[in-house]
């Protein structure tokens, strides 16, 4: 199969399984300006699929950077609401939105880490209205990544430029299953098995996750009618979902006030351009009151200081080493990917499909402008399901799961 094959094989999927556009739906796809080909074959199925409209919105790695080279300083505290208010009316009135990503890891490096918090910052309170539609499924939505010169180079520095976008397409194609003989019918038995893994967690009722490993102590309390999710999701709007291509995690809601102990990041966060890593924290009563990071430490404390539920727990995953994601050994040093290849927890924004009757601080929700995921498992991890009683079930062993 030629590459242009496969390219148009992935649209193909990301179409039809990914954001599965409706009939008369308009698509809003939100891309970097490298994914120019990838855009074009999407375009395509969608109108093949029904869509009214597709309306494509395109970022400049080039142009992000000079903001922060050149800018003057109040230039960092704007973010433009309108375009942010347009896309969430847009959302709001039944459009579907699919988002690339592949910016380049390290596109901020060298800027100032105090100009990046406080872009994030007005970038977080502008897209607050559409945040509060895409994490409550109001609509259908998917996220896939497209091999960016940039990024290859970023996972593969000692690669020639041309072969290292090679080896980071092999990668991708071959996690999302475009090189199955069957995508589609690959797609829905892996769908069939992270279900059936959230129907035993979810017969569990687990109170707490216990996680332990190498400078990891960590007791996660869950909420209050807390639900396990994983796969696909039906939106609101009837429409069944992959919110993330690839995906090999099931998740839930953690109590916003009941995490304690220390946990050290498995793997590097790269997060608005910027890399943190050595990432190793303490939570007391649900709040980080300790953060350290041996690259990064300014942003990613400014990114805990966002708001006062930055510094809370709006999601916890588990994640098997057994995924394709984990077997390709790469750091791929983008969360869609790495998020996928070990456990994890979200910092900011819970989900309300993760619980009952949807997000509620009463049951322990937190709410927050952010969602970040950072990894935090391993095969040197152990996870614990602990009930209400205080029963210790073991959920997971050296990364895999027991259950």
């Amino acid at each position: 199969m030629t590459h242009a094959e496969r390219l148009d094989r992935l649209a193909e999927i990301a179409v039809r399984i990914g954001v599965n556009v409706q009939k008369g739906q308009e698509l809003v796809i939100n891309a970097p300006l490298d994914a120019r080909a990838l855009v074009q074959r999407l375009a395509a199925h969608a109108y093949d699929a029904g869509a009214a409209l597709v309306v494509p919105l395109f970022a400049d790695d080039v142009i992000q950077r000079a903001r922060f080279i050149h800018a003057d300083e109040e230039s960092f505290d704007f973010a433009p609401s309108w375009l942010f208010d347009g896309v969430a009316k847009a959302l709001d009135q039944g459009a579907a939105m699919l988002s690339i990503s592949g910016s380049d890891p390290m596109l901020l490096a060298g800027c100032d880490p105090s100009r990046i918090g406080r872009a994030q910052r007005a970038g977080a309170a502008a897209m607050k209205p559409m945040r509060t539609i895409i994490s409550s499924f109001a609509t259908n939505w998917s996220i896939l990544s497209f091999a960016t010169p940039g990024w290859a180079e970023s996972v593969f520095p000692d690669d020639a430029p041309d072969a290292a976008v090679g080896r980071l397409w092999d990668a991708i194609f071959k996690v999302s299953r475009i090189d199955e003989a069957d995508p589609v019918g690959a797609w829905r038995a892996h769908v069939a098995r992270l279900r059936e893994r959230c129907d035993t967690l979810n017969g569990h009722r687990f109170a707490a996750l216990q996680f332990r490993g190498p400078g990891t102590d960590l007791r996660v309390g869950l909420a209050t009618d807390h639900l396990w999710a994983g796969g696909a999701v039906e939106a609101a709007n009837g429409a069944v979902c992959m919110p993330n291509m690839p995906t090999e995690e099931v998740f839930t809601m953690p109590h916003r006030d009941k995490v304690d102990g220390v946990v050290a990041a498995t793997k590097p966060l790269v997060h608005g351009g910027s890399l943190i890593e050595g990432i190793s924290v303490r939570f007391e009563a649900g709040r980080i009151v300790e953060a350290h990071a041996s690259a990064g430490q300014d942003v990613f404390r400014s990114l805990i200081g966002t708001d006062e539920g930055a510094a809370r727990l709006g999601e916890v995953a588990l994640v098997p080493e057994a995924s394709p994601v984990a077997r390709s050994g790469l750091i791929f040093r983008n969360t869609l990917f790495d998020e996928n290849a070990a456990c994890h927890i979200a910092l900011g924004q819970a989900l309300a499909l993760n619980m009952k009757g949807g997000c509620d601080a009463a049951r322990g929700a937190n709410e927050s402008l952010i969602h970040v995921d950072w990894m935090i498992g391993s095969g040197q991890v152990d996870v614990d399901g602990v009930t209400a009683t205080g029963a210790v079930v073991p959920v997971m062993r050296r990364g895999e799961f027991t259950l």
